[in-house]
């Protein structure tokens, strides 16, 4: 009998295959373990968009942040920004479509820039400011058709439109408040090996936002804050703050410079009226029905608004700064000393500030921003208040007249509300006029879309487990190779018949 004859062959033959197919199989999967690497995709970039519809125009701005997030908040940069053409959208009182209409160029800027794939899922708010909330004081049902308006045109693209509001003044502080310290990384801070941690010696500054219609001054104070109408927690990258923050309705600049226009009309009830803030050669021819349009100023009663009354400037320094004083109610505080202006409670300002807007405008034409010694802020500004008109013309020729005559106003109304409402002048070098940082705008927008990333879920997308390349191409060798020897040894067996040879 021959070996292949031998019955025994077959299943001595079937282990040896056996053996074989197991130790491919074996080598296949430690190949497989070895240097295995878990790799983390990409974060696909999120974008989200906030209106700032202010009293004297209305901005967009568009944001973006990976979609991981840090702590439940979003790192959140700016992506661009576009200044809608014509005034803010409290004054289409007479034409609510045209604040809708008034959007569009600005949404096709951001249409362009946000990729196709991720325009559905891109929130879009609208926040309207002190100029709506006057006119919901004066006009509720107008203020809001003129939200319906603006909210049916940006619902016409394809966005994830999530609202138009009139946001509180505290809010707009709170805001302004948290753009801020998050630029300076006051509560997050990318390391050098990649991580984001929460800095053990955080710089939290406060921050002044002076606007059209309104003026808000927000910081942490050193001690709890007594009226808890002033006061909002904040939780923020893991952490909690109290804030305390306040409003003043009508403090801003323009309705200021308006109030300062009827206190001296009905001091003086003429057809001429001298005005100390305008420069000496300057007059401005104002109607009665326009200088009396606003909630703010108390109107005479009765008035003629078809009636004029011109303002010429006197050009004298003290008496426009007496002029502001009037106009600062500095008594009637309840909680004296701890006070602003307008008998409001105010904790003793505590830490470095940053002020923005109008503030850092004003001081910024005038070459004081970002930080001048105050003595040399109060020489600057009487030397540009003697000035004549025409002076003024010749050295800023291409300066608008509206900008130009007021810059005088302007900063002796910085000027009172900084010192004698807000008491800045043991710390006055604690004041920073600015407009950037990190090449963001500051404002309350960017706080906004901070706070409410809070709202928008992270992106969590699956992790991708790899090897390097030699190595799959190891692996499915062995595992070709094991599953080609199988099959061999499976064909030979079942077509191999031992009893047949001889």
């Amino acid at each position: 009998m021959t070996i292949m004859g031998n019955p025994h062959i077959k299943p001595l033959l079937f282990g040896i295959a056996l053996v074989a197919v197991a130790c491919m199989t074996i080598i296949a999967l430690v190949l497989s373990l070895v240097t295995r690497q878990t790799v983390d995709p990409p974060y696909l970039t999120q974008y989200g968009m906030v209106f700032d519809a202010g009293s004297t125009h209305t901005s967009l701005f568009l944001y973006q942040w990976p979609g991981n997030k840090e702590n439940n908040t979003g790192v959140v940069s700016q992506k661009l920004t576009c200044d809608v053409k014509g005034d803010g959208i409290s004054s289409y009182v007479t034409n609510p479509p045209g604040a809708g209409q008034s959007l569009r160029e600005c949404l096709d800027v951001a249409l362009a820039t946000v990729p196709d794939s991720q325009r559905r899922m891109t929130p879009v708010y609208l926040g309207a400011t002190a100029g709506m909330r006057l006119l919901s004081l004066q006009n509720q049902t107008q203020a809001d058709i003129i939200l319906a308006e603006v909210a049916k045109t940006i619902q016409s693209y394809p966005f994830d439109f999530r609202g138009a509001r009139i946001i509180s003044g505290m809010e707009e502080g709170a805001y302004g408040w948290i753009t801020i310290n998050y630029l300076l990384e006051g509560f997050i801070k990318y390391t050098f090996d990649g991580k984001w941690i929460h800095p053990k010696a955080g710089r939290i500054l406060g921050a002044m936002d002076l606007g059209g219609a309104s003026t808000q001054i927000s910081f942490t104070p050193k001690y709890p804050v007594e009226d808890p109408n002033t006061a909002i927690d904040l939780q923020l990258y893991g952490f909690k703050f109290e804030l305390y923050t306040h409003s003043y309705l009508c403090y801003g600049k323009d309705q200021a410079l308006k109030r300062i226009q009827a206190r001296l009309q009905i001091a003086s009830p003429s057809t001429v009226v001298f005005h100390p803030c305008y420069p000496s050669g300057y007059n401005l021819t104002v109607a009665l029905g326009n200088l009396y349009d606003s909630p703010c100023v108390s109107k005479p009663v009765p008035f003629d608004p078809s009636l004029t009354v011109t303002f010429m400037g006197s050009g004298n320094s003290q008496e426009c700064s007496s002029e502001m004083n009037k106009l600062v109610n500095l008594s009637n505080c309840a909680l004296f000393p701890d006070c602003g202006f307008n008998g409001v409670y105010q904790p003793p300002v505590n830490g470095e500030f940053y002020a923005f807007s109008a503030y850092f405008y004003t001081f910024d034409f005038l070459g004081l921003a970002p930080r001048t010694p105050l003595p040399q802020v109060l020489s600057t500004i009487d030397s540009f208040c003697s000035k004549s008109w025409d002076t003024l013309q010749s050295q800023y020729p291409k300066v608008k007249e509206k900008y130009l005559r007021d810059y005088c106003a302007s900063a002796h109304y910085i000027m009172t509300i900084l010192l004698k409402g807000y008491k800045f002048n043991a710390t006055w070098d604690q004041i920073y006029f600015v407009k950037q940082v990190a090449d963001n705008d500051i404002g309350w927008t960017l706080g906004y879309m901070l706070n409410l990333t809070n709202l928008i879920p992270s992106e969590r997308p699956l992790a991708v487990t790899g090897v390097q390349h030699s190595q799959w191409a190891a692996e499915v060798f062995f595992i070709v190779f094991a599953l080609f020897l199988s099959l061999l040894i499976l064909i030979v067996l079942c077509i191999w018949n031992p009893d047949s040879q001889t």
